[in-house]
């Protein structure tokens, strides 16, 4: 990949894409095209397909997408799975079209099934099934890896890649605490407990489920990493995680000292858990030669910052 190359991100707003479009910037590939959803529908398969070829890219980067927490999935099944499926078909089918060199598409860690074995290989996938909660949107992103591989085995070739990050967290997270992921939901809540005087913050489930926590940086790295490698042959899907984990209970209090949040954190347990783990074994991208960087404490720390600077009013 030459740094005059076109690259698309879809998605450049988000958590990932952001960190995307501030990653390939700094590291001097500054040809990349960024729309907004008000000026490209990636739902809406003609709109798409004039986009791509109208600029004809060579690389894309699918981080568009409907994303949220358990409670948004547990709401919204239909528009999860819609969203996805349209996206993923619009933009994969245009990209072909196009002839574009190598296009990444985002899996989730919750693609895996609910019980299997811990850390989760890319082989158990299809096993059994996810988490009820986010089954819909479990299941649009493996109809997106599906789509990836029908890509490679009808066409030839490893054009389309499909990497599985575990949970992203980091600067233009949603910190929504009805919408978001549990680790920005969790950092607004004990920021707004902390300002107000809160004496106790009270949290669904039993605090028990493990999570992994992947800083957005490092999942941009792992994006150019696969595009800078294009001769690299690449056994997809990928799975992108630090090899570590936590328990929530444990995630809480590390946010609430982060934070500064000194109150009582009490747990709902009548409220669901989710998937008892998800840890990725992400052993086949360490011995491509990608490893990631961000320790957690440090990467709360630097959302923290972001978080005060572009949140708090």
């Amino acid at each position: 990949m030459n740094k005059q190359e076109k690259i698309f991100v879809a998605g450049h707003t988000g958590l990932i894409g952001s960190a995307l479009c501030r990653r390939l910037d700094s590291l001097g590939y500054h040809n990349l095209l960024c729309v907004t959803h008000e000026e490209l529908d990636l739902t809406d398969s003609k709109a798409t397909q004039q986009f791509f070829n109208e600029h004809r890219p060579d690389y894309v980067i699918l981080a568009a997408g409907r994303v949220g927490g358990i409670v948004e999935n547990k709401t919204f099944p239909a528009d999860f799975i819609n969203e996805n499926l349209y996206i993923q078909l619009n933009v994969l089918r245009s990209a072909h079209s196009v002839g574009v060199k190598r296009l990444i598409l985002f899996g989730s860690s919750c693609m895996y099934p609910r019980v299997c074995e811990q850390p989760m290989a890319e082989d158990i996938l299809l096993t059994g099934k996810p988490e009820p909660t986010s089954s819909a949107y479990a299941l649009s992103k493996l109809a997106g890896l599906e789509l990836c591989a029908a890509y490679n085995r009808q066409y030839g070739g490893q054009r389309f890649v499909s990497l599985i990050p575990n949970s992203a967290y980091g600067p233009y997270d949603n910190f929504d605490p009805k919408s978001g992921h549990v680790l920005s939901a969790l950092m607004n809540r004990f920021h707004e407990a902390k300002v107000s005087g809160v004496d106790k913050v009270t949290l669904w489930g039993t605090g028990s489920p493990r999570r992994e926590f992947v800083f957005s940086d490092d999942i941009a790295d792992a994006c150019i990493f696969i595009f800078e490698n294009e001769s690299l042959t690449i056994d997809t899907p990928v799975n992108i995680g630090v090899g570590e984990d936590y328990s929530i209970k444990e995630l809480a209090h590390h946010i609430a000292a982060i934070t500064g949040y000194q109150g009582e954190i009490d747990w709902d347990t009548s409220k669901p858990d989710g998937a008892p783990r998800k840890l990725l074994d992400s052993r086949r991208i360490n011995d491509y030669g990608w490893q990631a960087n961000v320790k957690l404490n440090e990467g709360l720390k630097i959302t923290y910052e972001w978080y005060l600077a572009n949140i708090v009013r």
